[in-house]
């Protein structure tokens, strides 16, 4: 895994928007816009493939909208978003305000036209971010009594949510599929029937642009890059300056994680407080507000908290791109106190998407993607890989009042963008993280002429010598990326044999997922079938009893249907990887990021 060869390739000074050599990779769903490896399933004893049998007909056509409406298509009256709302309210500017909102909209147009003479890179390019079935959808009020093909297991009574990026205006520039606004399907199951819906999670900044009727708010990674990030940047703190805009109350999309904690549904993105979502009796979705914990926590939390199946506490990580501390770690306890903030010591920085915890400890990946808002000045993008920097993973208490304690140990050129689990081993005075080690450690921000290899490994930490250890876990022959999914969460932060994770091939499409025995290696692998991709496996133990075997349970995961363009939702046997069942959606459900399940018992308590 050498970095030195890395060889990702970066807007020019120039100007940032600049080409750039071109890439593999492709969102779409036509078969020329995808690199395909066309690779053989591998029959060795260890490998067995399991391919889905239920298909869904129909199909959904996607009109493309004008600029200054919603890039999404309306179809019903009970959504809230329409594309010429007649109780559309403008914003009661005076006199000022106006002329200097023309001026501004008048010094955006020039930088549009500017950036439109240019190609964009791949990695910002909408037509290739938000093409095909990751394009977005409208909002969808609560449809009952689905299909279903099979039958659903009878311990299977809740809601199983995933959330996702889903821009409701199309892009003028350059745009990221991170960049998109939250958007949260919820599949609702009763005793065996079934219900759904998808909502807006309503973030101060969509509630803004949704009013403005236009994007306003800078794209993190679609649009701050070099010369024209840095103008974009000027032009929303001007717009902030004469109270045209407000981002004082957060810029977040709440598009990544989701968790359900002290009974409150939170969404979130790195980039802002979670969001409390409530779902009502009839399956629906409504965004209550920003949450703070109430008036405890003051900075951003990452998507990827860590609930402790055994104490009930919930562990996160904050982390900053501007000023010290650059990381700060706290927990809560199950009611919801807070503990109080440890600043983390970190000289730089740094892409911080995930973490880990074991029974003692947590798992602090201090990698080597960095953030360089300097960049920008010289055309580059703030996101950058540092193959100087070395790699370290910092071992805390989980109740570590400061950082004083913290154990530093290197793992050499490793990028883990999500890891799985981790647990002690104190015979070996070591700690074991399981995880994803990406390269290019930065090529889902920066295009790359290298192809992205996402390899499952075991990273041993000793807490005795500050040494480390990696492996990957799967044999070379059998390698497949391996993005997004999770372990049995009864028996997180403990030693695990299984991890249910996306088969990430034709990267950036899910064509299944495997069960991988992280002991010996084996890997079982589920297809959906021809021309259809899921995403995320979400693993549901059969009960919350963690004397049970490990895998009895469910994989739930989202399956898009490429030719005839219709969704559903799948519900596989843990165990032996048969289809249970599967749920026909009423809508199409684009390709997303992170989800939870919220058994019927927990729903009767939501705050």
């Amino acid at each position: 895994m050498a970095s030195s060869s890395y060889n990702c390739a970066k807007p020019q000074i120039s100007h940032p928007l600049s080409s750039a050599s071109s890439s593999t990779v492709h969102l779409g769903h036509s078969p020329t816009s995808i690199s395909w490896n066309s690779r053989q399933p591998n029959r060795t004893h260890n490998i067995r493939i399991i391919h889905s049998a239920l298909h869904s007909p129909s199909v959904l056509h996607f009109p493309k909208q004008p600029y200054q409406n919603p890039l999404i298509p309306i179809e019903d009256d009970s959504v809230n978003v329409q594309v010429q709302p007649k109780t559309h309210r403008h914003p009661q500017w005076n006199l000022l305000q106006r002329a200097a909102a023309m001026a501004l909209d008048m010094a955006e147009s020039a930088l549009v036209s500017l950036e439109l003479q240019h190609p964009l890179p791949k990695t910002a390019d909408p037509q290739v971010q938000i093409s095909g079935n990751f394009g977005p959808v409208p909002e969808q009020s609560v449809k009952q009594a689905l299909p279903v093909t099979g039958t659903i297991p009878s311990c299977i009574n809740g809601v199983y949510l995933r959330n996702g990026a889903n821009p409701l205006f199309e892009p003028v520039a350059g745009h990221h599929f991170f960049d998109g606004d939250g958007m949260v399907h919820a599949v609702t199951i009763d005793n065996g029937n079934a219900s759904y819906a998808c909502r807006f999670t309503e973030t101060q900044r969509f509630l803004q642009e949704k009013e403005l009727g236009r994007p306003v708010f800078p794209k993190a990674i679609g649009e701050l890059h070099g010369h024209s990030g840095i103008a974009r940047l000027l032009l929303f703190y001007a717009r902030a300056l004469f109270g045209l805009v407000d981002h004082k109350q957060g810029t977040g999309v709440a598009n990544a994680g989701l968790v359900y904690f002290n009974n409150r549904l939170l969404a979130m993105s790195e980039d802002d407080l979670p969001y409390h979502l409530r779902i009502t009796p009839s399956g629906d979705l409504e965004t209550v507000g920003r949450y703070n914990f109430d008036d405890q926590l003051k900075s951003t939390m990452i998507a990827h908290p860590k609930i402790d199946p055994f104490s009930k506490e919930l562990f996160a990580l904050s982390y900053d791109v501007i000023q010290k501390p650059y990381l700060k770690y706290f927990k809560f306890q199950p009611d919801g106190t807070k503990s109080q903030d440890v600043e983390i010591p970190l000289s730089m920085p740094t892409m911080m998407h995930d973490f880990a915890i074991t029974e003692n400890f947590v798992v602090i990946p201090n990698q080597q993607v960095l953030f360089k808002l300097q960049e920008m000045i010289f055309g580059g993008s703030p996101v950058i890989f540092d193959k100087k920097k070395k790699s370290s993973f910092g071992i805390l208490s989980k109740n570590a009042s400061d950082s004083k304690d913290i154990i530093w140990v290197e793992s050499p050129d490793t990028f883990c963008f999500h890891l799985w689990n981790a647990w002690e081993e104190p015979e070996s005075d070591e700690v074991v993280v399981i995880g994803s080690c990406m390269t290019p450690p930065d090529s889902i921000f920066n295009e790359c002429d290298e192809s992205l290899k996402s390899v499952l490994s075991e990273i041993r930490l000793n807490l005795k010598t500050g040494k480390s250890t990696r492996r990957p876990i799967i044999s070379e022959s059998e390698q497949v990326n391996l993005e997004a999914g999770m372990v049995n969460r009864n028996r997180l932060g403990r030693r695990t044999r299984y991890a249910y994770l996306a088969i990430a091939e034709p990267w950036p499409k899910v064509s299944g997922f495997a069960k991988i025995d992280l002991f010996t290696g084996e890997v079982k692998k589920y297809i959906y079938g021809h021309k259809k991709f899921g995403g995320e496996p979400f693993f549901l133990p059969r009960d919350d009893n963690c004397e049970s075997a490990e895998d009895d349970g469910y994989i739930i995961s989202f399956v898009h249907d490429e030719n005839s363009w219709k969704s559903e939702l799948q519900i596989v046997n843990a165990i032996n990887l048969q289809l249970e069942s599967s749920i026909k959606l009423p809508s199409r459900v684009p390709y997303g990021f992170h989800g939870t399940f919220i058994d019927a018992k927990s729903l009767i308590n939501q705050a």
